[in-house]
């Protein structure tokens, strides 16, 4: 159960007028950065989207289409934009507003009802980062490398026409009308025409109108041919990261809820030890909710799910309430260590 440690107040009083005061102060403050921070991050808003579609465009590259997202009304980018700055600048302020939260209601905590909230919410917002960078960097890209695939027809592979040999072979690409390119030429010419390979698109020098000097390129994708043209949209796509980040952030709190129900007395760790295979078992239906249905994602969303499992035994055991009311929790963290060092050390001499 939670209490214990020293129980002491602040010997400050405030009436409630005093209350409302800070209150209102403190919400001022607390809006002091989303605001502004919003309207930064719409002002970036082409960097802050690109960063997002990528794991999506490296999918589309990877399975040989054009990296391409589709835009169906012609305000559907700025909403986004808009909608993505909102949501990024409440996330991104909410250690801020956590802070101005904390700066009204510790004074009214005992020393250490203050211990288990400091221990609690920086160990939530580490948990909830570290499962939306996994997300990112290492879920996302194969589930959607995935899922791509089995929107694209097969590839129709012919025969090439060799009825010209490999003497005669720098006149044929000399007199071909289309170049293939790895990507753009420095300086094309009005009318030239080339697929540039990286992008999978067929490009096509047009002139400026007014400024023969110069031109534009204008290209179309270069798809297979078949019943299924992929083409996936701007917003849905960012809707779909941003419903999967919320949900890996949340589950990544199942640590923080462990603990907390262990400090309740509701689970201790010799319980949880004994029901690991119902836990896997579980761990593996909601994976199975979660992930898009091939067995590597499965897999992928499976091992860090039941690995937070194991990592919440082994918080309950390094954080029981006594120790955190009574401030020893990380020198019970280094003990551990240094007995780990000392065990080690014992098995190299022998």
């Amino acid at each position: 159960m939670l209490g214990g440690g020293d129980a002491s107040r602040p010997e400050a009083s405030m009436s409630f007028g005093d209350h409302l005061e800070e209150l209102r102060r403190r919400v001022f403050l607390a809006l002091v950065v989303p605001v502004p921070l919003m309207v930064l991050l719409f002002i970036f808003g082409a960097e802050v989207r690109r960063f997002l579609c990528e794991p999506l465009l490296w999918a589309m590259r990877s399975n040989g289409i054009p990296a391409q997202l589709t835009v169906l009304s012609p305000t559907e980018t700025m909403m986004t934009d808009l909608k993505l700055s909102l949501i990024l600048a409440i996330v991104v302020a909410v250690p801020w507003v956590l802070w101005q939260l904390w700066q009204f209601v510790a004074p009214g905590l005992h020393r250490n009802e203050q211990r288990y909230v400091r221990l609690l919410l920086p160990g939530s917002g580490v948990l909830a980062l570290t499962g939306v960078a996994l997300l990112y960097w290492i879920m996302l890209p194969l589930m959607l490398n995935v899922l791509v695939g089995f929107s694209i027809p097969p590839q129709q592979v012919l025969p090439a026409d060799s009825s010209v040999d490999a003497t005669h072979g720098a006149s044929a690409e000399r007199s071909a009308p289309i170049d293939f390119i790895d990507g753009n030429p420095q300086m094309p010419r009005a009318g030239q025409l080339w697929v540039n390979t990286a992008t999978k698109q067929l490009c096509i020098a047009v002139p400026v109108e007014g400024n023969a000097a110069q031109v534009r390129i204008a290209s179309v994708a270069l798809e297979n041919p078949g019943e299924l043209v992929p083409s996936f949209r701007l917003s849905e796509y960012l809707d779909f990261v941003l419903l999967f980040s919320a949900g890996f952030a949340l589950a990544f709190q199942l640590p923080i809820v462990m603990l907390l129900l262990s400090w309740l007395g509701v689970v201790h760790p010799d319980m949880l030890r004994r029901h690991r295979r119902y836990a896997l078992f579980g761990v593996v239906v909601v994976a199975a909710l979660i992930a898009p249905g091939d067995l590597l994602s499965l897999v992928i969303v499976t091992v860090p799910l039941y690995l937070l499992y194991e990592f919440s035994i082994w918080l309950i055991v390094i954080a029981p309430p006594s120790r955190v009311s009574g401030g020893r929790v990380l020198e019970q963290f280094r003990e551990r260590l240094r007995v780990g060092r000392t065990r080690e050390g014992d098995v190299g001499d022998e």
